[in-house]
Parts: structure tokens; sequence; C-alpha cells
């Protein structure tokens, strides 16, 4: 009996054991739960991405006539005001004409003088020929009257000038319209003074045609090496807010423009304006296309300004340096599987151009842990950056940033 007891007993512990056993083993093969990531991601995929120059600019009337006044005097006048039509020729406003024609009738005045002392001079001079012909005078004499004549000949040209002139300044008293087009700006009125002793003054300013406009625009030296003639862009302007307009570059100006050490240059862009809408003068922000790719991989360019704090920093360096011990004789034969460079072959401009377009980026990995990954890129934007190489494909999720609760950092 007690032995049957005892065997008994035995068997329950070994079931017990092996129970144990059993459970042991399975709480050893039991997954543990995958963390909840802390990063924001976004998934890999493909897509359009087209590249842009952005810029700011003025729209301006492609030809705009400032017209002046080459002589002073007082506007008794004016034909022309803000926004009117004018043809060529028009009388835009008339000055004074007093003085203008006080000056032209003492400039007659001089030259009748001029013309009589000339043909006093004649006679005196016909006269003396035939004096000396008959020797009553001297040859002296006679070459005296011969220079009072050419001086009364010069005098009269000299009055004829004065007279021109004179003539001249009351007819540009008259302003007239050089070319077809709009006032678009007037910067006189009935009654003020006109002064163009020193410089030309403003008048009016006149617009060719409003139909057909340009945007002058400023341009970073980092962006011009992407433009050509003839490439499109879009713009917006503040007036219309909800509508986009087309232009097309017309032409990259070389002259340079420093500002406080940063460079720009002028770019030009043609904009129809066959409705009149845009002014002159309005602000438009420009995004010219440089690049387009269609159907290509590509990623969040938020992607490429993620970085990982100091600590999750320090912890993937001291995990790369220990996955990354060769043995001595791989760091030698590593060494010498190297190529040797030429003499002429600059490698520190070969490694800076290739490293340009090289990026280090995080993605997700089964455990929800960021892993960096190195890739190439091409065309890239606001939104996305298009992935040329690397261990990325369609569907990987891309670290963009870490989320933040409460205020923290996770």
């Amino acid at each position: 009996m007690k032995i049957f007891t005892k065997k008994r007993v035995a068997l329950a512990l070994g079931l017990a054991l092996a129970g144990a056993a059993a459970a042991a083993y399975l709480h050893s093969q039991r997954e543990k739960p995958i963390p909840e990531s802390k990063y924001r991601t976004a998934a890999v995929d493909q897509g359009n991405i087209t590249q842009t120059v952005t810029a700011t600019g003025t729209i301006n009337p492609v030809a705009l006539i400032n017209v002046g006044s080459q002589v002073s005097g007082t506007v008794v006048d004016l034909k022309a005001d803000f926004n009117d039509h004018v043809k060529k020729g028009q009388v835009l406003l008339k000055l004074d004409p007093t003085i203008f024609n006080a000056q032209i009738r003492q400039v007659e005045a001089s030259l009748a003088s001029a013309q009589a002392s000339m043909r006093l001079a004649q006679s005196n001079f016909e006269r003396n020929q035939r004096l000396v012909a008959q020797n009553y005078v001297s040859a002296l004499t006679l070459d005296q009257s011969r220079r009072e004549l050419d001086v009364a000949k010069a005098n009269i040209k000299l009055a004829e000038a004065q007279l021109a002139r004179s003539q001249a300044d009351l007819d540009n008293s008259v302003i007239r319209a050089p070319i077809d087009g709009v006032i678009i700006k007037r910067t006189i009125d009935l009654g003020q003074t006109v002064a163009a002793s020193f410089t030309t003054p403003n008048l009016f300013q006149i617009a060719r045609d409003l139909t057909k406009m340009q945007i002058d625009t400023s341009v970073s030296e980092a962006d011009v090496g992407a433009l050509k003639d003839g490439q499109p862009a879009r713009f917006v302007v503040d007036a219309y807010p909800d509508r986009e307009f087309d232009a097309s570059m017309r032409q990259f100006r070389l002259a340079a423009n420093v500002v406080a050490n940063v460079v720009t240059y002028n770019v030009v862009l043609d904009v129809e304006n066959k409705q009149e809408l845009l002014k002159p003068g309005m602000t438009a922000q420009v995004r010219l296309v440089v690049g387009n790719r269609e159907n290509v991989l590509r990623i969040p360019t938020a992607a490429l300004r993620f970085r990982l704090s100091d600590e999750e920093a320090e912890k993937e360096l001291k995990k790369q340096k220990a996955a990354a011990k060769p043995s001595a004789s791989a760091s030698a034969a590593a060494s010498a599987a190297l190529p040797t460079p030429a003499d002429d072959d600059d490698l520190s401009f070969h490694s800076k151009n290739e490293a340009q377009r090289q990026f280090k980026i995080y993605k997700l990995d089964a455990k929800n842990q960021a892993v960096p990954v190195d890739i190439k890129v091409g065309l890239s934007n606001f939104r996305y950056t298009e992935v040329l190489g690397g261990n990325l494909k369609k569907g990987d999720k891309v670290v963009t940033r870490t989320l933040v609760v409460a205020g923290k950092t996770e």
C-alpha cells in the first residue's frame, strides 16, 4: 500500500514539473508586444513632382514712357487726366506762351537789324570796289569793308538760329503724347509752374498697351542655374487671392544686384492681360516651373529635415560602433581594396558634389523603431522629394517628426 502511494506522489510531482516546464516554454515563446510608435510618419508612395523657383516681383507695362518738358512755364491748359486713352501727337497740356512769343519778337527784331546792317555793308563794299578800281581809296579800305560785310552776314545767321530756337521753345510749350497708350500717372495740375532749368520734369506716364504686361522679379543666385527662356510660370496677386495667372519667362538679365552680400538677378516674365485685371504696380508671387517628374518614388520633404534627439543619436552611435568592429585583417583587406586616386583627380570636389544629393533619413522597422537609411534624391519641392536610390520601397514609413504629447516630447 505504501509503495502504491509513493508512486502516485511521484507521478503527481512529475506531472507538476512537466506542466511548469511547458508553461515556462510557452511564456518564453510568447512574443513581446510591439511598443507604440513615438514618431509621426508618412508612407513612401509614387506620384508626380514639380520643382519650382519662387520669387516676388512687380507687374509693369511692357512699354512705359515718361513724358516731360524741355521748357519752363505755367500750365494754362490741361487736356489729359488719369486713365485717359491718348493717341500719338494728341495735346496733353499747354504752357503759358507769353514769354515765348516775346522772345520770338525780340529775335525777329534782331534779325531785321542784322539784315539792315548787311545791306549797308554790301553797299559800302560795292562802292569801295569801284573806288579802288579808280585809285581813289586804298586796298586796305576795301578789305575792311569786305570784313564788315562778312560780319553782317554772320549776324544774320546768328539771328536766324536764335529765331529757330525761340520757335522751338514755343512749340515745346505744347506737350503732346509721344505714343498711343493710357495715362497711368499725372504729376502736374492746372496753374502749376513747370521748372525745367536743371532736370527734365516728368509730367505724365503713358503705358503703351495694358493688355500685355510684364513681371520684373529678383531671383536668388542659387536658383538661376535652372532658369531658361520660355519656362512656364504661375503667379498670384493680392487683389485676386483665389485665382492663379499664367506667365512665361522672357529674359534673364546678367547684371547682378548685391544687397547686404545677397546676390540676385533680374528675371522678366511676359503676362497676357486681355481682361485688364492686372494693374501696374501690383505685387506678384511667382512660381517658375523648372522641373517635372511623373510617377516616381517620393517621400515627404519633411523627412529630410528630421533628426534624432541627442539621447537617441547617442544610442544609435553606440549601436553602429558595436555592429562595425571588423578584425584587423578585414580592415587591412578593406584598406587594400580602396582605389588609388589619380594625380589629377580632385577628390574633394567629387565627394562634395556627390554628397550634395545624399541624405540620411529614418524609417520605422518592424518594432516601430527609427532606423537610418541613406538615400539619393532628385527633384524636390516643399511637399515631396524624389528618391533616386537607397533602401526604400513603396509603402515604407519614413519619420517626419517626433510626436509631442501635453507639451512634452515622448
